[in-house]
């Protein structure tokens, strides 16, 4: 079978993590909110590399594969790049505005767990700019466009694109869901190959579109809905649900992009041409080196740890089918 070309779209972006070691409550007057003028003296700083589309593709790139990331990032995006590439992402078609800063998620939380943050998107908003056409034309087409959280403009170009183009598209739109209206909503998942959320989303997917399960069935041809610690259904119409439970972890560290992680393996089974439970395998398995991790790109694994834990938490014969496809970097 011919390889699947697969372009991932989406935000690309830093985490600048900072903790507090005091109560934001200790510092706030009530009567006064309406003029707040604070300032916290942070503890440690950790600078993370992350952006939905960014862990997608380093996550594919170590399963073996050779995803193209798509994105918009500032001129500070060097020392990123190269790791990405470093790990076997493509990134010949990141888009580099020549005024701003690559999107930056800047938090500070206390010794109560509370946070203090702000986003600022940057690049990202130039995401809009970027034409597939021509980055299809680059890697010899593309098979599937994964169309991720990223500025609302460039989420609907990007789907509409690929209607125009007949480009099988996965709808994957997360944290945009609480920011997007139903028509928009409609306009992005109309039509895609797969719809991927988790189960909150897929309820307020349903509440804001106005579309029932059911008709948001007959809209795609696969829904793929993560339930968390219960594991992952896909359904297709015609066809018995499949659900395929967690791959076991060894210690609970970040659950933060453990969802980017199983978008990974699941596309790269896509990618190698596997079944839909072979995929959520893969993905369960690859979110469990993310959880155990803290940072969404600092997991390391193998072929023969990957295959291994594939077995433990599916069996023999998963294992052995996937096994050919595998093509991690370390043995």
């Amino acid at each position: 079978m011919a390889a699947v070309q697969i372009l991932v779209t989406g935000s690309i972006a830093s985490d600048h993590l900072m903790t507090f070691n005091g109560r934001f409550a200790d510092s706030l007057v009530v009567e006064q909110l309406d003029k707040i003028s604070l300032s916290f003296l942070a503890d440690n700083l950790e600078i993370r590399r992350g952006g939905i589309a960014a862990n997608i593709a380093f996550g594919m790139a170590n399963l073996g594969m050779r995803p193209v990331l798509v994105g918009a990032v500032g001129e500070d995006f060097i020392a990123y790049r190269s790791w990405l590439e470093r790990h076997g992402v493509d990134c010949e078609s990141v888009l580099v505005s020549a005024t701003k800063h690559t999107a930056r998620f800047v938090c500070t939380t206390d010794k109560d767990m509370a946070q203090i943050a702000t986003f600022y998107a940057g690049a990202m908003s130039e995401a809009r700019m970027i034409e597939l056409g021509p980055i299809a034309s680059r890697v010899g087409g593309a098979d599937y466009v994964l169309i991720g959280a990223n500025d609302p403009q460039a989420m609907l170009r990007h789907t509409r694109e690929c209607r125009t183009r007949r480009i099988p598209f996965i709808a994957d739109p997360s944290q945009q869901l609480a920011f997007s209206d139903g028509p928009q909503i409609r306009e992005m998942i109309e039509g895609a190959s797969y719809l991927i959320t988790n189960e909150y989303e897929a309820r307020l997917t349903e509440q804001k579109t106005g579309w029932s399960r059911e008709e948001i069935a007959a809209r795609v041809e696969h829904r793929v809905t993560t339930h968390g610690k219960d594991g992952v259904s896909i359904e297709t119409p015609g066809e018995e649900t499949i659900h395929v439970g967690v791959a076991a972890v060894d210690r609970l560290a970040d659950p933060t992009g453990v969802g980017d992680a199983f978008r990974a393996g699941f596309l790269s089974g896509l990618a190698a041409g596997l079944g839909h439970r072979r995929c959520a395998e893969m993905g369960s398995v690859l979110a469990a080196h993310v959880i155990e991790t803290v940072g969404t790109q600092e997991y390391e694994l193998s072929k023969r740890s990957f295959l291994t834990r594939l077995a433990d938490a599916y069996g023999e014969d998963s294992a052995r089918e996937i096994a050919p496809h595998l093509k991690c970097p370390r043995p």
